[in-house]
């Protein structure tokens, strides 16, 4: 079996928030079998973004969509592009400051996470939508 292992994780948001995929991320990684090595993670959108974020309290999730909102209100008139609604700049905004990417290494068979950390797909629009998210391994077993 190939070292590199790559598979699509479809995620169907309910608007605006965060999506934990700490656990699906960790299956693929168990049935890779893979000690040591990289995990890599691109969303394939631009109004949603990827990161890693405190798993314990919830208020953390509220707090970064509260600066989120100061950063790229929705509705401000600063921005043209609302092509889908007032909410759809701010989206891409959120987006290039969150990230679309992330790597997590992977050390003794799991991801190398710590302790109060969990991946998550941040969603930044209102409206629900279907998130694809690319994951690639690379490792020794």
């Amino acid at each position: 079996m190939s070292p590199w292992q790559q598979t699509t994780i479809a995620v169907a948001t309910r608007g605006r928030g965060f999506l934990e995929l700490t656990a699906q991320v960790e299956d693929l990684l168990s049935r890779a079998g893979l000690r040591i090595g990289l995990c890599h993670l691109f969303l394939r959108h631009t109004s949603a973004s990827l990161c890693l974020a405190e798993n314990a309290d919830p208020e953390v999730h509220r707090d970064l969509e509260r600066f989120a909102q100061r950063l790229a209100p929705d509705g401000d008139r600063l921005f043209r592009h609302d092509a889908e609604g007032p909410d759809d700049m701010p989206a891409h905004v959120r987006n290039l400051f969150a990230g679309y990417e992330l790597t997590v290494p992977i050390r003794d068979g799991r991801l190398a996470l710590g302790t109060w950390q969990g991946i998550y797909l941040w969603e930044h629009r209102t409206s629900g939508h279907r998130r694809e998210v690319v994951v690639t391994l690379q490792g020794e077993r």
